[in-house]
């Protein structure tokens, strides 16, 4: 389109003032374009063909945010629901983490501690804990970070051990993972601004001791289940004992029988790190997103594979980098692939969102939110950056 005479422009804008219709103009010699509008509250996504795009508007929304860490585990442990010490607490980590520019925040949870079972979430002599308290710490949390306009992602990331007051990741989900996700969908159908993040981190499981793998998981068993997967976490000492898998097709169904029509991330093999199959063996509902986790000491973590392997399955559906992190804070991992992943239109949540001075992925250095140098402090000026702030 050619340019428009100044005194074009100026009626356009006296015309849309009058209308109540905002515009902008970045330069006085280009056309007006309508602003996008203010609508309050986080986006609410939606799958459009390889696009999340905001519901409301159509707008194409790219995620960027963190994963806030501590549902998933601290249930177990004995000593809370969360690191969250009250309703005050979790207003300020929300400011705090919105402060980023960030737009999105995954939060890892705990199946046992949100259905009660296995003798969690754990009590101690002072404070008993109960699953009804476990689902309105991480509602609270929830509403205070779209208080901010973030997105949440609730995410299956654990169980606790039967036998001690820890936590673990098992290899697929098993058949309280669908009475998990009855449970979730159920009571979060109703917000657009949340997303579900079927299973954490499908992974085979290699036996030290036989040097052979105790359950290699295939791609026809993440999708249908029907496969025997070690009891143990992937921490744990394996004992021979397995349970039937429940594979992401029946995850799906389980969210959709409850009403919920959010996007469903599904993670891939290996950790989440192989989506080679993905495309091939998706369940079939349309508002799927794939889901990457990118580490630096995983396999798929150069530009070579990522081009190989991640890109097709961008073009073909929306792609959600729901890890990304490095255990060296001085590598250019973070900084690499937020480029090449920029380019591309695809979104990243970094780990992770916590104050742990010996952990080299730990984002922040205080309550307020300071980063960490290097990593934090990258991460941090990215989102700023891409924000224009």
């Amino acid at each position: 389109m050619g340019r428009l005479p100044r005194i074009v422009i100026m009626v356009l804008l006296v015309a849309a003032v009058a209308g109540g219709v905002a515009w902008k103009v970045t330069d006085p010699g280009d056309a007006a374009v309508p602003a996008k509008a203010d609508m309050g509250g986080p986006v609410e996504p939606r799958v459009d063909g390889n696009r999340l795009v905001d519901a409301r508007t159509g707008d194409t929304w790219v995620p960027h945010g963190v994963n806030w860490s501590s549902f998933e585990y601290a249930c177990t442990q004995g000593w809370g629901y969360s690191s969250i010490t009250s309703a005050a607490d979790a207003d300020q980590i929300a400011a705090a983490i919105a402060s980023w520019s960030v737009d999105t925040v995954r939060l890892p949870l705990n199946q046992d501690c949100w259905l009660g079972t296995r003798g969690a979430p754990v009590s101690d002599a002072e404070t008993e804990r109960t699953a009804e308290g476990y689902r309105a710490e991480v509602a609270r949390f929830v509403d205070a970070l779209h208080a901010q306009r973030i997105v949440v992602i609730l995410d299956l990331q654990s169980r606790k051990r039967e036998t001690e007051d820890e936590f673990g990741n098992i290899a697929m989900p098993d058949a309280g993972s669908i009475e998990f996700w009855r449970s979730i969908a159920a009571e979060y159908a109703d917000d657009r601004s949340v997303m579900f993040d079927a299973f954490n981190e499908p992974y085979s499981r290699y036996d030290e001791v036989t040097a052979s793998y105790a359950f290699e998981l295939d791609w026809t068993c993440w999708r249908d289940g029907g496969c025997a997967a070690p009891v143990e976490d992937d921490k744990s000492e394996l004992t021979g004992r397995t349970y039937p898998v429940q594979g992401m097709a029946a995850v799906v169904s389980a969210i959709r029988g409850e009403d919920a029509e959010q996007p469903i991330m599904l993670a891939g093999l290996d950790y989440a790190n192989d989506l080679s199959q993905w495309l091939d063996h998706r369940p079939d509902d349309d508002q799927l997103v794939a889901s990457f986790h990118n580490y630096n000491f995983q396999r798929c973590k150069d530009e070579a594979c990522w081009a190989a392997e991640i890109a097709p399955v961008a073009d073909e559906v929306p792609l959600l980098t729901g890890e990304i992190g490095q255990d060296d804070p001085g590598l250019p991992h973070l900084a690499d692939y937020m480029a090449w992943a920029d380019e591309r239109g695809i979104g990243y949540l970094a780990w992770v969102w916590w104050d742990h001075a010996d952990d080299p992925m730990a984002l922040i250095t205080g309550p307020a939110g300071e980063p960490t140098t290097p990593y934090g402090s990258t991460f941090r000026s990215h989102l700023l950056g891409l924000s224009g702030r």
